[in-house]
């Protein structure tokens, strides 16, 4: 709830008994949880006050849906009425990845790889490195879409 740990917790006893002394502890924390209880007996009322102004149709509201996370993962993802889960399941990341590399590495899909080399042969894959014809006057260069 809070995240305080045993050790925490020790350390806010002992601060409590040096600040408020022993015989003033109890007392304080009665005051306290009488407190707390009619916090939250003030905010029940409050929830059924407005259960019973929206009416019937909302019977089943939780005040835990209006946020966000919680009425998305309720809402979306548990009916899963758009087929995510099987996209994300017809989605293999690795063999679309080893599919780029073959085409990169000029590799056909049915060739296997050579075993323990990386870089691909000589002449086998485009030249990176060579200049490209300049265009003919008036002509305008290529576009690139991811160059810009």
């Amino acid at each position: 709830m809070l995240d305080i740990g045993p050790l925490e917790l020790v350390a806010l006893v002992v601060l409590a008994v040096l600040i408020f002394g022993p015989d003033k502890l109890p007392k304080m924390i009665q005051d306290v949880s009488r407190t707390l209880r009619k916090i939250r007996q003030f905010s029940e009322s409050a929830k059924e006050d407005i259960r019973s102004e929206l009416g019937p149709e909302f019977k089943d509201f939780e005040f835990e849906d209006l946020n966000p996370k919680t009425f998305v993962r309720k809402h979306v993802l548990d009916k899963d009425e758009l087929g995510l889960k099987e996209i994300r399941n017809g989605f293999d990341l690795k063999s679309e990845m080893s599919e780029v590399a073959d085409a990169v590495h000029g590799r056909g899909a049915d060739a296997p790889a050579a075993s323990g080399s990386t870089a691909p042969a000589p002449g086998s894959g485009p030249d990176l490195l060579k200049k490209r014809p300049s265009p003919a006057p008036g002509e305008r260069p290529p576009f690139d879409s991811d160059a810009t």
